[in-house]
């Protein structure tokens, strides 16, 4: 079940009615019922309505005079929201192109956060991308400290492009690497070396050189490409 990061039942809920309405059991301009959710759930409408308002601000639900609460449609949604990212993945629809849209967008943003990246990084960039790097390439095949450090080091790119919108574009890298390394470091996946594309990247950035950046970004992203379009397996590490 997908909790939403709130506390308590209000979270709970959140996370149940979220999951609902990405998944379809609510299509789109459907009505919800919350009176029979009052004892389906076993909380009050109180908490029932605050839930709601949280979904209403990710864009996926509204309510009218007379007509109630209802399903917003898709192009609504927050679809860069984390929590809506999280149960799109959790719901497993086959016609859900997450995984591939996440792709593309990382196609388009890392290529040119490393070129920026690369002229405007400080000592204080560099020190972090080096100690990211550090912490990954000793990660071996250390599924956990892999993933942590992989995701440090292309955060800290983003961050090196000194751009605020850039750096908000987190959780796209976030979700697509959280995917990725959930295909790619299954016990049944072939081991790939992830190092040398990523001491590719450092060097360029160090160097100072955008388009030696790119291209090894762009490099880096190939595996990770191919296995975000093909989709991601149904089974959690």
């Amino acid at each position: 079940m997908a909790v939403y990061p709130g506390r308590g039942l209000h979270g709970e809920v959140v996370g149940i009615l979220g999951l609902r309405i990405i998944r379809g059991d609510y299509p789109p301009h459907s009505t919800i019922d919350i009176d029979g959710l009052e004892p389906e759930l076993g909380v009050s409408k109180t908490v029932i309505r605050e839930a709601l308002k949280v979904l209403g601000a990710k864009g996926l639900v509204d309510s009218r005079p007379k007509r109630g609460t209802f399903v917003r449609g898709r192009d609504a949604w927050s679809l860069l929201d984390t929590d809506i990212m999280m149960w799109r993945r959790e719901a497993q629809r086959d016609d859900d192109r997450l995984l591939a849209d996440l792709s593309e967008l990382r196609d388009a943003i890392e290529p040119a956060a490393a070129r920026l990246a690369a002229t405007r990084r400080t000592d204080a960039d560099i020190e972090r991308l080096e100690s990211a790097f550090e912490a990954f390439a000793a990660a071996g095949q250390n599924v956990e400290m892999l993933g942590a450090a992989d995701l440090e080091f292309h955060l800290t790119l983003l961050q090196a492009t000194h751009n605020e919108l850039y750096a908000q574009l987190d959780v796209v890298i976030t979700h697509a690497l959280e995917a990725r390394n959930r295909i790619q470091h299954h016990p049944d996946a072939e081991w790939m070396d992830p190092v040398p594309d990523h001491q590719a990247v450092l060097d360029a950035v160090r160097a100072g050189d955008p388009a030696a950046a790119e291209r090894a970004i762009r490099h880096a992203l190939r595996d990770s490409d191919e296995d975000l379009r093909a989709g991601e397996p149904p089974f959690d590490l």
